[in-house]
């Protein structure tokens, strides 16, 4: 399993998807369903986007693990990226969220699942920092580097600094917070619209950071580790072009396979020396998902990849010790 492209995801069957009313004031990205378009025919185009996004990752050799979700109070299920994220090692973290309606999407099944199915050995619960008005909303908040442990993250009403040192300091990342606006000076609500970190490549919008040396600050950091950077324009960031995420899968023959997970619309943005760069170290995969993306995520968003290792499908064969503890004993007179 590769330390960066997890060979496994948790994916959200979200039935009854409709942009969140909560959160459109801080997400320049959310968008109103088209005018005259029922609840249901949106929530029926986002399941069978789900359900796309979900075989395109079975095809590539990906787990997915899929959970069903019929609850309509929870309108941005589908994007359990924000309070989950799992890490080598066995460890979990649970985040704050910053929309009260976001806050249980958190979800019992999907950790015992993981408990199950992969080794866990501690979760950590940063769920309690809500009411003093403290959020840092996962790796929508974060763009972890998961081999050089650094957590990317512009800073925001959804990334405090205190919890992010916080997460750091328990899980041993270095931070490196940032601060990111459009245009317009609107600051960026989550970094992974902005950044998308592979194995041997980085995706960022680099002008969109306007303090000329942490600019190139981050960029020294990134390259420092080896990788090739493709600097986004803040065009590309708005077809979701950063919403990007490197999986690891296999080939119908077994051998590793390295993709890269976005929207059609967001492959459709970059230009061909930046899929050329992009695909010497993994293969981009695409669907499109116009409905899902009216809520302010695309791809990436929709991912929450699983970094723990698998336990044993099969029982363990017995040591000699064990099959002799098995056997039954005789004593000295004969009886068993």
């Amino acid at each position: 399993m590769s330390a960066q492209a997890p060979s496994a995801v948790i994916l959200i069957r979200a039935e009854k998807f409709v942009p969140n009313p909560a959160t459109a004031a801080d997400n320049a990205f959310q968008h109103d369903a088209p005018q005259g378009q029922t609840a249901e025919a949106t929530a029926a185009a986002a399941l069978a986007e789900m359900d796309a996004v979900a075989a395109a990752l079975r095809a590539a050799g990906v787990t997915v693990h899929v959970f069903a979700d019929e609850d309509h109070t929870r309108p941005d299920s589908v994007f359990p990226n924000n309070w989950l994220s799992t890490h080598p090692g066995g460890y979990v973290a649970v985040y704050p969220m910053y929309a009260s309606n976001r806050r249980h999407e958190r979800r019992g099944d999907i950790l015992e699942m993981l408990k199950s199915t992969y080794r866990l050995q501690t979760i950590v619960d940063y769920s309690g920092l809500e009411p003093d008005g403290i959020f840092l909303e996962g790796t929508g908040a974060m763009v972890l580097d998961h081999v050089s442990r650094v957590a990317y993250t512009a800073v925001s009403h959804r990334a405090d600094t205190l919890v992010l040192e916080r997460f750091c300091s328990d899980f041993n990342y270095e931070p490196m917070a940032f601060h990111a606006v459009d245009a317009g000076g609107v600051p960026v609500y989550h970094t992974n619209v902005i950044a998308c970190i592979g194995t041997e490549v980085a995706l960022i919008a680099l002008d969109m950071i306007p303090d000329e040396q942490r600019r190139r600050e981050v960029r020294e950091r990134l390259e420092v580790t080896g990788r090739e950077v493709v600097a986004l324009s803040e065009t590309q960031v708005r077809e979701f072009a950063g919403n990007a995420v490197e999986l690891c899968g296999r080939t119908p023959e077994g051998r590793k396979r390295y993709v890269m997970a976005m929207s059609g619309r967001a492959r459709r943005s970059l230009t061909g020396p930046q899929i050329t760069t992009i695909e010497r170290s993994c293969e981009i995969i695409s669907v499109d998902i116009p409905t899902i993306e009216l809520a302010g995520g695309s791809v990436r968003c929709m991912i929450a990849g699983v970094h723990l290792d698998p336990r044993s499908t099969r029982a363990p064969e017995p040591t000699e010790t064990a099959e002799a503890i098995d056997e039954a004993p005789v004593s000295a007179d004969g009886q068993v």
